[in-house]
């Protein structure tokens, strides 16, 4: 029997998941923070504006360390974030699959990924609960994380910043905007998930000339592998990063000025009487441009890292389902 590659996704301790997302977090972080950081400024104010946030910048002494400012706690969040975030994905995943009502429906993916395959609702919820998850967790870094991005505070290090927040608005200073986060990026990670999968199949299935109904799934080389999961993470991250940017400007708006803006429906009816709509779109085409690079960077290598994690596994699989025949043929012959 063929080694399903279900089985060895599975068989892939939750510590290997954690690395494997911690190392693409933390890669897709230090790379783009500069357009994290300059949406972070658009974001900040009706004033604030691409030209004038560069013009800034511009006249720093240090420009190249300005573009990275806020770095470290970016990538402590988005790298323990999308270690969390990966583990418990998978997590639910595997045990989504025990459903019957799931496993009944579930379809084989084109061989460009070694993860489990679901239905398009098992993978929308799964997404959805996993990055809430992964998101209360990582919400005290997320904030610290904004406030060093933005140029309305000046913090000296991590621990500073963390003191400050607690000093003025309490430890539920460290937990600002997690209701628009979680409105954000629920809805924003389900439908990736449902998006990437379905895109990741389509491309393929494309790519392999095969079809669901007449063919099985083929095995795809690396190089192959990576383009189509490159390709279905960054369509699926500028779909979803456009239709959630509003609850990501107010959310960013309650962690800079929480005393402000007081929750997420207090935020958004303030911006909008006093900055207008547009203020809902602001840095629509910098979070655009990172988030899709990073989701197709974060997917990309965190696949390739299982992909590479597996390899023992089928092995070990092949050459136990080889003894076995071997053994069978001996008894037959004896």
């Amino acid at each position: 029997m063929p080694v399903s590659r279900t089985a060895t996704a599975a068989s892939l301790r939750r510590s290997q998941h954690f690395v494997s997302g911690l190392g693409s977090g933390v890669a897709s972080a230090v790379l783009l923070q500069p357009l994290d950081l300059l949406k972070t400024r658009v974001q900040q104010s009706r004033h604030s504006s691409l030209a004038a946030t560069l013009n800034d910048l511009r006249s720093s002494p240090h420009v190249f360390r300005s573009l990275w400012r806020g770095t470290v706690p970016s990538a402590l969040r988005t790298g323990f974030g999308s270690a969390l975030y990966f583990t418990s994905l998978n997590a639910i995943r595997q045990n989504v699959r025990q459903i019957a009502y799931f496993k009944q429906r579930v379809q084989d993916q084109a061989g460009s990924s070694d993860l489990p395959s679901l239905t398009k609702s098992a993978n929308l919820v799964s997404g959805a609960a996993a990055r809430t998850f992964a998101g209360f967790v990582l919400m005290p870094l997320t904030v610290i994380k904004v406030r060093f991005e933005s140029n309305l505070y000046s913090y000296s290090s991590l621990a500073a910043a963390a003191k400050d927040i607690v000093r003025h608005d309490g430890f539920r200073g460290l937990f600002s905007g997690f209701g628009a986060t979680a409105i954000r990026d629920a809805p924003y990670a389900g439908t990736y998930v449902l998006l990437y999968e379905s895109l990741k199949s389509e491309f393929g299935s494309w790519v392999t000339n095969r079809s669901y109904e007449t063919a099985l799934p083929t095995k795809m080389g690396a190089s192959l592998a990576g383009t189509v999961n490159f390709s279905s993470a960054i369509l699926a991250g500028a779909a979803c990063s456009a239709l959630s940017n509003p609850f990501d400007a107010v959310k960013t708006r309650i962690q800079l000025e929480p005393r402000k803006y007081r929750n997420t429906w207090h935020a958004f009816r303030k911006m909008v009487v006093e900055d207008g709509m547009r203020s809902l779109w602001d840095g629509l085409a910098l979070r655009i441009s990172r988030k899709a690079l990073s989701s197709a960077l974060a997917w990309t290598v965190y696949e390739d890292l299982i992909r590479r994690m597996s390899k023992p596994h089928q092995q070990d699989g092949r050459a136990g389902d080889h003894l076995r025949r071997k053994s069978g043929h001996c008894r037959i012959c004896c």
